[in-house]
């Protein structure tokens, strides 16, 4: 364990009524990263951020948050960090100001030391102006980002955001993002929940894929794309009413692709070079082709399967 992680989990448990929540999973976060937990829902990843906060106690294993041993310390812990929940939670009945205010006490900071850090918050939130402003006149957008900016009031020495953009919009979505790289830039650790495979691919420089409580792989977007997926993927979209493209568009691939899925109407291939196969697809009418570079979501599909998970 290094004496300067932000966050160290060792071979951590927990069970809900018999039943493993999280099974003995372990990972570090380095000072200054953006590390990733990534898995279909039930995996285990709210049960391991309540372990890593010290709020919930684990059946078995270590967390140590900013250097200190939970569930034991927690409180001192949790004062150096600052936590984006899934969901927001600020107080409707508070202005931008008085939320970011209010938040602070909570650290024991002095009114005068949380007022000094608004503007430079708000700013950095892109809310400047807004401090009078009431909660119901921001957009869910504008929400998200003073819950970011709620979450840097005692300056944190790391950052815990459980998927930070759900239900956003694009173009939020990549203003979250812009300002999450600052922070990386700036040097903040952040721990990302997340279930954007481009999100976490954008920002993060490691990461873990969860699936039934355990850790499933764990390693760079780049290094878990060329250990499990091969380098290109071919999706041919076929037409419900008239299959025989398609079928006779997998007959093909599998002389070719080291591997082929069917998912609804389209056929993934996954091959080392697709020249041959875009040629031979490329006389064939009824069929839609695209060609394009394997991803994290691939990896994320291929590991946890394509079943819906609820």
């Amino acid at each position: 364990m290094s004496a300067n992680s932000p966050l160290v989990v060792s071979d951590l448990a927990k069970a809900y009524d018999g039943r493993p929540a999280v099974d003995g999973i372990s990972f570090e976060l380095r000072r200054g990263e953006c590390f990733g937990l990534l898995g279909p829902n039930g995996a285990g990843k709210t049960t391991t951020l309540r372990c890593c906060l010290g709020i919930a106690a684990p059946d078995r294993g270590e967390v140590n948050l900013v250097g200190i041993r939970l569930p034991d310390g927690g409180r001192e812990a949790r004062a150096r960090v600052g936590v984006v929940p899934q969901f927001d939670n600020l107080d409707p009945d508070f202005t931008v100001a008085e939320n970011l205010l209010v938040y602070g006490r909570y650290f024991g900071m002095s009114s005068s030391a949380i007022k000094a850090r608004i503007p430079d918050l708000l700013e950095f939130a892109g809310l400047g102006g807004k401090e009078k402003a009431a909660l119901r006149s921001l957009s869910g957008g504008m929400k998200r980002r003073l819950t970011l900016a709620r979450a840097l009031v005692n300056d944190p020495d790391l950052l815990l955001l459980d998927e930070p953009t759900t239900g956003l919009d694009p173009q939020a979505r990549h203003l979250i993002w812009e300002r999450l790289k600052r922070l990386i830039a700036d040097g903040k650790t952040i721990l990302l929940t997340t279930h954007f495979m481009d999100e976490a691919e954008r920002l993060c420089g490691r990461l873990a894929i969860m699936d039934a409580g355990k850790i499933i792989s764990q390693g760079s977007p780049r290094e878990l794309i060329a250990q499990h997926i091969e380098p290109h993927v071919v999706e041919i979209f076929g037409d419900a009413e008239d299959t025989q493209p398609i079928e006779w568009a997998r007959g093909e691939a599998e002389k070719l692709a080291r591997r082929c899925e069917m998912a609804g109407e389209t056929l993934f291939c996954y091959v080392d070079e697709p020249t041959e196969l875009l040629e031979r697809l490329a006389v064939r009418p009824g069929l839609r082709v695209l060609h394009r570079p394997a991803n994290l979501e691939d990896v994320f599909l291929k590991l946890t399967g394509r079943d819906l998970r609820d």
